[in-house]
């Protein structure tokens, strides 16, 4: 009989498969480390007799086929948890050195021009409206809420979400691009 502690545990020993996995979607140490940790929250959100089934049909091989599918899907699909907590953030912020447009999920994970940009686009978020702080804020940092949701949520129109939001985002490259 398969205890599910047991797989759990045995999850926790594949952790560097999984890294290799998600390496091939990325080349960025951060973003690498928050897709496997979005796979494990979804392996402990799994319903616990799913868990055990995968297990006993393939063993080790079917919880490595099923983290590859989830890994994959954190790298190319909008609309998952990863995407909302990380990714959409990452996609915001653009680095633009010698006339070059590239993100800053591009740059090398040591480089401390990411975290300039990042303490940057804090200072310039504090320096807006609080209405447009806020509404960016609800988006970027909320996890797994669509405009329409949080349109329900909040009692604003979803076209209103929009443009305060894009204005934002529009506010923040033309200041981050002109330094």
């Amino acid at each position: 009989m398969v205890v599910i502690e047991d797989i759990y545990k045995i999850l926790g020993g594949l952790r560097q498969v999984f890294m290799g996995i998600a390496g091939q979607y990325s080349s960025q140490e951060y973003m690498i480390e928050d897709a496997v940790q979005e796979l494990y929250v979804k392996f402990l959100e799994m319903n616990p007799d799913t868990l055990k089934k995968i297990y006993k049909n393939d063993g080790d091989k079917g919880l490595i086929r099923y983290g590859a599918v989830v890994l994959r899907r954190n790298f190319t699909c909008n609309k998952n948890t990863y995407f909302y907590k990380y990714r959409r953030y990452y996609n915001v912020i653009e680095h633009f050195d010698n006339k070059k447009k590239s993100h800053t999920y591009n740059l090398d994970e040591d480089s401390t021009s990411t975290w300039e940009l990042f303490e940057k686009l804090d200072l310039e978020l504090d320096k807006l409206y609080w209405y447009d702080r806020k509404i960016y804020q609800l988006y970027y940092h909320s996890e797994g809420e669509t405009l329409d949701s949080l349109a329900k949520k909040t009692k604003i129109s979803r076209n209103s979400l929009f443009t305060t939001i894009d204005n934002v985002r529009k506010h923040l490259k033309k200041v981050l691009s002109d330094e």
